[in-house]
């Protein structure tokens, strides 16, 4: 017999993940030697481009991610509707895989997109398509990309 709840329980969140831990550890060499070491800790990946011309430097777009398990993760690319076209996208992902590959070791870079962004603008860049869900949320499509780096 079990009794299941639906709630938001921090304490017994700490223990699934723990015993989670426990499990994966035992199967997985490879992560447990990961386990407690640098490449383990997310860690932010920023980088962001502003106008040359004007007195307070607008920003003209940005990159926000973060590194882990010696991957880039890319979780947000805006470009200014002014500077499109003129190549910022790519050299703000170029500089992320870059500072990626120099200071954190990556290996490889992933990001998702809906089907009305700009998967085809990482493929342009070199990513490649891995996965995509239908109805992720209903009427979109999400498109997972990678590459290595």
């Amino acid at each position: 017999m079990f009794s299941i709840e639906a709630v938001n329980d921090p304490e017994r969140r700490d223990v699934v993940l723990a015993r989670l831990q426990t499990v994966n550890d035992e199967r997985s060499p490879a992560l447990r030697a990961l386990r407690r070491t640098p490449v383990m800790e997310a860690r932010p990946l920023e980088v962001y481009a502003t106008y040359a011309c004007g007195e307070r430097g607008e920003l003209a777009g940005g990159l926000v991610g973060h590194v882990q398990w010696q991957w880039l993760h890319v979780d947000l690319l805006w470009v200014d509707a002014g500077a499109r076209g003129a190549g910022l996208g790519s050299r703000l992902i170029a500089r992320a895989e870059a500072r990626a590959r120099e200071e954190f070791g990556c290996v490889g870079s992933q990001v998702e997109t809906w089907d009305f962004q700009a998967p085809g603008f990482y493929q342009r860049v070199g990513y490649r398509l891995a996965a995509s869900i239908p109805d992720y949320p209903p009427g979109i499509t999400s498109h997972l990309l990678v590459k290595e780096l």
